[in-house]
């Protein structure tokens, strides 16, 4: 108080009068009739608390504006945001860099800013709301010996306080800074409806707040960064992002995109400015070193995961170490289940916790999980420290068991043989949407090594949906794998049947040479084995690769021998065969034969009820009626083929079909039939992502336009 007259009773001179004025009046009165509280023009202790804007600060324009909005004097009733993220995503620097930009927006904040840090995730300096809320009356100007000790009147007391410099023109910024729970951020929060407050968080907390997930910065801002801390570190000198961008792509990729890994690298190599970028993105690469060089002195990434990691309870770490195990980018709540061997509904409420706390991240659908490279490179390594309380071997089994038997009842429904279907998935939608969705989990599985079992079983598993779905590089790499590990077995049995599968994959890819090299390996094996069955299916997919380069003759003389095998298998085999012969014998140009031949196979094909093979068989007659001018019937050949291929469900081949009726009916001159034709066949490439199938039909689309 800067003047006050108070008395215990009536004076000589008159009645008791206190009169209070020229300062902020905080504490009780004990005897007075007219008070009147004044604050002073301006209150300086609430200006000096916030840290100093890095110089370095890019890629969050966006943020920063977002939050400028929520704190505009007109931003809202609450005006109050949370930003939360994972350890070193830049949540502290993100708030700094805001608040000190509406610190210069005129009339926003004329009292100033109020800074604190909760230290919410240190528990050696972790603040109580008590403790913060005795250092921001302090900064207030409260006297010591008028802060009440519970946290109900400090809480009571400092938000009265902001309440008064609000109403009396003097609006502050609150900036609390670490919070881990919103216990301890709670009492901190205005309530006076103009005071406004940022948060930050490495949890996603529920404070009657605006939440802001910050996410890592992209590759653009993250070699920028590293851009901006050289040059302020050694001036415009230090050139080494410009001279060496892909060695300063190397290091950001590495550094994941987190700010504190990318100033710890600019801060490495700023200690020495002859060393290379080169150098530093080499020391990186190794991942089980990866965490202990983005370190120095008090700055380490490893640290700053510590300070969330010790804040889980048992069930959580384990769910937490565990989760690397999972090959792929992120997996399901089902997976992560069948991984920790626990009901899904509790798996998922783990799960939900860890994403609070930033420490796993929700993915690209609800119910799905990823980790930042880096916190999966932490957790990993505590997971090999745990690894026998884990019991992380059978854990590990658990999951590739699961995709595995999974993937094969998903494979059922995408069969084209008739026969009973796994329960498992209601229909064949419901089986291609899981695949879609572990697309990549399974060919991670597929491909990785130490599992041979599971690898080999995929690579046969998912040859189906990988040929649906055109994803031939995924194939040849699973197949690839797989052929290495019955190598390694001596399994030449398995080894002539996983070429054959490779020699698919290869011409699908049009890497003719190397399929008709992976036929050629298939047949000399099975000849060797006397393995009938395994030679006729090497010669009769030998003999589509040779005809595809115009090798005809050779090509012919593979399917002749294939023809022979194939008497004894089944009608199935022989129509499969019989149906390559015709499309050697149609390149060769012996039309004739090659339409005796497709009208066979789609014959033996109708008989067995293989609906596929079937339009298989009519697309391939189709076009050789359409080489002899019998137009109609190859017309008639198409429709039946894209009608077969719509049943099961096969968009690639219905595209090609409807792709290859259109070219027909357009040859008659039926142009209203031949553009719907053409129209269909473009949007079912479309549907599936198949941008060369696609191309071709638009461009007989437009070329029958132009005509018309």
């Amino acid at each position: 108080m800067t003047e006050a007259d108070a008395a215990s009773g009536d004076s000589a001179g008159g009645p008791v009068s206190n009169t209070i004025s020229g300062g902020v009046f905080f504490h009780a009165v004990i005897q007075g009739r007219d008070i009147t509280v004044q604050l002073p023009p301006q209150v300086t202790p609430a200006l000096s608390g916030l840290p100093a804007a890095s110089s370095t600060f890019t890629g969050r324009d966006t943020h920063v504006e977002e939050l400028l909005q929520y704190l505009a004097p007109d931003g809202g009733e609450r005006q109050r945001a949370v930003v939360a993220g994972l350890a070193g995503v830049g949540k502290t620097e993100l708030v700094v860099q805001t608040a000190a930009r509406a610190l210069k927006q005129p009339g926003w904040f004329p009292g100033g800013v109020l800074f604190v840090d909760l230290f919410g995730y240190d528990t050696e300096r972790i603040l109580s709301p008590e403790r913060a809320l005795d250092g921001l009356l302090r900064a207030l100007g409260m006297p010591g010996e008028h802060i009440p000790t519970d946290l109900q009147d400090r809480t009571r007391l400092y938000r009265s306080v902001l309440a008064a410099f609000a109403a009396q023109e003097q609006r502050i910024l609150v900036v609390i800074d670490n919070a881990s729970s919103a216990g301890q951020a709670r009492p901190l929060l205005p309530t006076d409806g103009a005071t406004a407050a940022l948060l930050t968080s490495r949890h996603t907390l529920d404070v009657d707040a605006r939440l802001n997930d910050l996410d890592v910065l992209g590759e653009y801002a993250s070699i920028e960064l590293l851009r901006q801390a050289l040059f302020q570190a050694r001036g415009p000198a230090d050139t080494r992002v410009e001279d060496a961008p892909e060695a300063a792509t190397t290091i950001a990729r590495l550094c994941a995109g987190l700010p504190l890994t990318l100033r710890i690298a600019a801060a490495l190599l700023a200690d020495t400015p002859t060393r290379p970028l080169d150098s530093l993105a080499h020391a990186l690469e190794a991942e089980h070193s990866r965490l202990d060089r983005l370190r120095r002195e008090d700055r380490a990434v490893r640290a700053a995961f510590d300070l969330s990691y010790q804040h889980l309870d048992d069930d959580h770490a384990r769910m937490f170490r565990l989760l690397p195990l999972n090959p792929g980018p992120d997996l399901s709540t089902e997976a992560a289940a069948h991984l920790a061997d626990a009901d899904q509904f509790w798996v998922e409420e783990l799960l939900q916790d860890l994403a609070r706390a930033h420490l796993i991240e929700p993915g690209r659908l609800w119910g799905r999980w990823r980790l930042h490279d880096l916190v999966r490179l932490y957790a990993d390594q505590n997971g090999h420290t745990h690894a026998d309380a884990d019991q992380r071997d059978t854990a590990r089994t658990r999951l590739l068991d699961y995709y595995q038997t999974t993937a094969e009842a998903a494979d059922a429904h995408l069969g084209t043989r008739p026969g009973p279907l796994s329960p498992r998935f209601p229909d064949r939608a419901a089986a291609l949407a899981w695949l879609d969705n572990e697309r990549d989990n399974l060919i991670a599985t597929a491909s990785a090594p130490g599992h041979p079992e599971t690898s080999t079983a995929l690579a046969f598993t998912l040859i189906e949906y990988l040929d649906y779905r055109r994803l031939f590089d995924s194939w040849i790499a699973i197949a690839t794998a797989a052929l290495a590990i019955w190598r390694e077995l001596n399994d030449r049995d398995s080894e002539a049947t996983t070429l054959n599968s490779l020699g698919l994959a290869l011409r699908e890819a049009r890497r003719f040479d190397e399929a008709i090299n992976a036929h050629t390996q298939a047949l000399t094996i099975s000849r060797e084995l006397s393995d009938r069955d395994g030679e006729g299916a090497a010669l009769n997919n030998l003999g589509v690769a040779l005809a595809e380069v115009g090798r005809s003759d050779e090509a012919i003389n593979a399917h002749t021998q294939a023809l022979t095998i194939s008497r004894g298998l089944d009608r199935d085999g022989q129509a499969t065969t019989l149906n390559n012969f015709g499309l050697a014998l149609r390149k060769a140009r012996r039309f004739g034969e090659a339409i005796n031949a497709h009208t066979d196979a789609a014959a033996a094909f109708h008989e067995t009820g293989n609906r596929h093979h079937e339009g298989a068989a009519l697309d391939s007659l189709g076009l050789a009626l359409a080489e002899v001018g019998r137009s109609d019937e190859a017309i008639n050949a198409h429709t039946d083929a894209a009608a077969a291929f719509h049943k099961t469900g096969n968009r690639h081949h219905e595209g090609v079909a409807l792709n290859n009726l259109g070219v027909a009916l357009a040859e008659v001159g039926r142009s209203d039939e031949a553009i719907n034709a053409l129209i269909r066949a473009a949007a079912a490439f479309d549907e599936i992502g198949d941008r060369d199938g696609e191309a071709a039909a638009l461009n007989n689309l437009g070329a029958l336009l132009g005509r018309s």
